[in-house]
């Protein structure tokens, strides 16, 4: 029989998480981007080795993406995007978090609070990552085989989808004022 808990945090329990992701942001500044990535797969990997409730697991796969994100030389992330992603990624290359994770049932909590907040934050550029895979796998469907697809192609999909819906909005309104 599971229990199920919620916990609802104020405004000044967040800004709490805010400052230790600030340290911790501060403390990654001068590691290499590689080493961020790598020490936050380490989390994940001590995650799935201890077996951590399902609460953390659920969310583990939600700082995949952003590793994703960030690897996916088809997506190439601008900058700006890449840095925000790393600066996210802070905390969990931080050896020392709120929460010791050797601590059975609790211990990933505070790695699994921060996930939320930090894909809260990344949430436009997470859509946009998953509308882009959604996209260049249909594109590779429709090819019948593997094929590049790149952030550009994406673009340029999004854009024609906009203008046809555009035009069937004009369509379906009836009259057109603008038209001789």
């Amino acid at each position: 029989m599971g229990l199920r808990i919620s916990i609802d945090l104020e405004d000044e329990d967040l800004e709490h998480f805010r400052l230790i992701m600030r340290e911790a942001r501060k403390a990654a500044a001068v590691l290499a981007p590689e080493d961020i990535v790598a020490a936050a797969e380490e989390v994940l990997d001590d995650i799935d080795r201890a077996a951590a409730p399902g609460f953390v697991r659920e969310r583990v796969g939600k700082l995949r993406r952003l590793i994703a994100m960030l690897s996916d030389l088809e997506w190439r992330l601008p900058h700006e995007d890449a840095r925000r992603v790393l600066n996210a990624l802070a905390y969990f290359a931080e050896p020392e978090d709120l929460i010791p994770d050797h601590i059975p049932g609790i211990g990933f909590l505070d790695d699994a609070i921060m996930i939320e907040l930090v894909m809260q934050e990344l949430k436009p550029e997470v859509d946009a990552y998953e509308d882009f895979c959604g996209f260049r796998d249909a594109e590779r469907e429709a090819a019948g085989k593997p094929v590049a697809v790149s952030r550009s192609d994406w673009l340029d999909g999004r854009r024609e989808a906009l203008q046809s819906q555009m035009h069937r909005r004009r369509r379906k309104g009836g009259a057109d004022l603008m038209r001789d």
